[in-house]
């Protein structure tokens, strides 16, 4: 049997990520474009005041509570999907859900819909992610092989992205292809209450699903063969993720836009900790991602200058490609020095 991490380690990586996941969300309650001090702003909310208790309790609190969730959300199921697949390279991304919630989103903004009414923005990422997921489903079935899964995964990404391209280039709307293109950059800034409620019950319910595959997960790392034989149902395993990934990545996309990398550092930087343990990577890579997102978003806040702020999407992007290399250079490193 494989000898995965001692339980006291997870119990002291779980109180240190979670320690640091406090501080970060009273920074990001506190730390803002205005002037004001947390005492203040505290003691000028409970006592009603219409500024204090408009930037802490309707701008900051909704946006660091999504910022929590959507990292929460990609570090899990990039840590599913790399246990589902086998593969350290495979992330929320490689299955079409990003890619469908994104095409639903940049439609509705090309044909005007998103203006319809506040929710449109949103409701059309999920129409999107739907999509993408049914025919993704209908192409896996129930019993084919995880490379089907990929492929198809792949050919839908691509044709969403193909769909997209297609839409700017035929966009004669400057400012609705500024909305595009921003859109794809990925923020939380200016989210509402209505935007997490919407987004929230499904990050939710897609979170469950995918943390209740742990133990599957943890069999599957010893082998087809060796899970099979100790009662896991492979091609109901990969129905279960493929629905948590797109329930609960649909819904962060759908009110983010497109954050990249998140889903796939996340679980690398809490693997070596876990010993390689798919069961115990899935809670510690949704604290992680949770972390890091907290971490880009303040890094957003405190770049900002004057003019349009930094794309949430850009910052993990330029944070997560330089880790990547790093990494392929270490693993390169190992593999000569074996």
């Amino acid at each position: 049997m494989q000898d995965f991490a001692p339980a006291s380690r997870l119990v002291w990586i779980v109180c240190t990520l979670i320690a640091l996941l406090m501080l970060l969300t009273g920074l990001s309650l506190f730390v803002g474009y205005v002037d004001i001090g947390p005492l203040r702003l505290v003691q000028g909310a409970l006592a009603g005041d219409l500024v204090p208790q408009r930037i802490l309790l309707d701008i900051r609190l909704p946006r660091t509570i999504l910022c929590v969730a959507v990292g929460a959300t990609l570090g899990l199921t990039g840590a599913a999907m790399q246990g589902l697949l086998r593969n350290p390279l495979a992330e929320p991304g490689l299955l079409g859900v990003s890619s469908g919630a994104a095409l639903g989103a940049v439609l509705a903004l090309y044909t005007g819909f998103a203006n319809a009414f506040y929710l449109a923005l949103p409701l059309s990422g999920f129409a999107g992610t739907a999509l993408a997921c049914a025919f993704v489903f209908a192409l896996a079935g129930s019993t084919t092989h995880r490379t089907t899964l990929i492929l198809g995964g792949v050919a839908v990404s691509s044709l969403c992205g193909a769909l997209i391209s297609l839409i700017l280039n035929w966009s004669s709307n400057p400012l609705a292809m500024s909305e595009i293109v921003f859109w794809m950059m990925g923020s939380l800034a200016d989210r509402s209450h209505q935007d997490l409620l919407l987004a929230l019950p499904f990050m939710v319910l897609g979170c469950g699903v995918l943390l209740s595959c742990g133990t599957a997960l943890r069999a599957l790392a010893l082998g087809e063969d060796t899970a099979h034989s100790m009662g896991v149902n492979l091609g109901r395993l990969r129905m279960k993720i493929l629905l948590g990934a797109a329930l609960a990545v649909g819904a962060s996309v759908s009110v983010s836009g497109s954050i990249g990398f998140i889903g796939l550092v996340a679980p690398h930087l809490m693997r070596r900790s876990m010993q390689g343990d798919p069961a115990r990577l899935l809670p510690v890579s949704a604290l992680a991602g949770a972390v890091l997102l907290l971490l880009a978003d303040l890094g957003v806040r405190f770049l900002y200058n004057s003019g349009q702020e930094l794309k949430l999407g850009v910052l993990t992007s330029l944070v997560g490609a330089p880790f990547f290399l790093a990494l392929i250079l270490r693993r390169k490193g190992n593999e000569h020095g074996e």
